[in-house]
């Protein structure tokens, strides 16, 4: 018999139920083990003698439970097979909150490298292959922005109309309802950006939370990405937010990370692009004007900073096992700090 998994996705539970909904017995002896690297959304390999999948679920205490919607992820991972953008396939959606107390999916795993703060050794160790990964990020980030929401059912999905202003209202009332302390300068931040939100094209489907260590690199080829992860807060909406929060994460070597903030990144390492490349070869790609991005930058920081407040909340609240959030509370002044760089020197340096 199945010994009990981990918190949230008892191996017993979960045994049987993928049995069923698979027809399949030998999924009954599973082990199910815990991916390491996510802070929100939880998510596991389940493992048996018919093969392995991947179950995603929201966190066991959702501190602001509408960021972590099973339903939109499966949703949106569903309609993009077949795309150019790579994706897992999706294989099963439970919606009985009864099973494992919340509604979780299961999908395939998809093998490869993924970049958790630096590259494994001997993996894309020359700089014409490092210039490869950050090519193959962007060239998916711009495939993705090029899929027709209407062609793949996802015209439903959001709403353009007023992306950037509910986003700012969305994130200043995340801040407001998690606020831990008081922190003049976050709060200084989201005032002005909600007094200079610019205008320019929406309607895309956006990833918002785009970077490196949410994708799965070819273990061969570095240039390809396998599968892109962590669909959590996708929507339709404005295609730059999706390019500044991937420049909050890009760090460059000579940097003060995040502005203050001690983040691991391979992308600081010799052969990967500057913000400022990055940039300019997505505008390249897609053909957009990049000219606004300082503020989608200031955004992103903003936008992360709120999202380490939520993360140490669950942590208070004993929502996250371990202290994944050590050194985290540290983070936030820092973020606030590049976010206000980023908007008075209208810069992405």
């Amino acid at each position: 018999m199945p010994v009990p998994g981990p918190l949230g996705a008892d191996a017993g539970v979960v045994g049987r139920y993928v049995a069923r909904v698979q027809n399949e017995p030998a999924w009954l002896d599973c082990r199910v083990e815990v991916i390491s690297g996510g802070r929100s959304n939880l998510t596991y390999t389940v493992i048996s003698s018919a093969g392995e999948l991947v179950l995603r679920r929201p966190p066991l205490l959702a501190v602001r439970p509408t960021a972590h919607d099973m339903v939109r992820e499966y949703r949106v991972l569903t309609a993009l097979a077949g795309t150019a953008v790579p994706v897992p396939a999706t294989v099963h959606l439970c919606t009985d909150p009864d099973v494992l107390g919340a509604p979780f999916y299961l999908m395939e795993r998809v093998t490869g490298v993924i970049a958790r703060g630096a590259l494994p050794p001997g993996y894309a160790e020359g700089p014409a292959e490092r210039a490869a990964v950050a090519h193959g990020l962007l060239d998916v980030l711009a495939d993705l922005h090029a899929v027709p929401p209407a062609e793949v059912g996802l015209a439903d999905f959001g709403r353009p109309d007023g992306y950037r202003e509910r986003q700012v209202r969305r994130w200043v009332g995340e801040w407001e309802a998690l606020r831990d302390q008081d922190r003049p300068e976050l709060d200084r931040l989201a005032a002005d950006l909600a007094t200079a939100v610019p205008d320019g094209p929406s309607g895309s489907i956006v990833h918002g939370d785009y970077r490196l260590d949410n994708v799965v690199l070819h273990p061969d080829r570095p240039d390809q990405v396998r599968a892109v992860l962590d669909w959590e807060m996708s929507t339709l909406g404005d295609p730059l937010a999706d390019l500044g929060l991937l420049l909050v994460y890009w760090r460059q070597g000579t940097d003060d990370p995040l502005g203050g903030v001690a983040v691991p990144s391979a992308t600081t390492l010799p052969g990967f692009p500057s913000r400022r490349q990055v940039a300019d070869r997505y505008a390249g790609r897609t053909g957009r004007d990049i000219s606004t991005l300082p503020w989608y930058v200031a955004f992103g920081f903003f936008k992360l900073a709120v999202v380490v407040v939520g993360i140490l909340a669950r942590q208070r609240a004993g929502a996250m096992t371990g202290d994944v959030a050590s050194g985290m509370a540290a983070t936030i002044d820092g973020l606030a700090a590049g976010g206000r760089r980023a908007l008075d020197t209208g810069d992405v340096e």
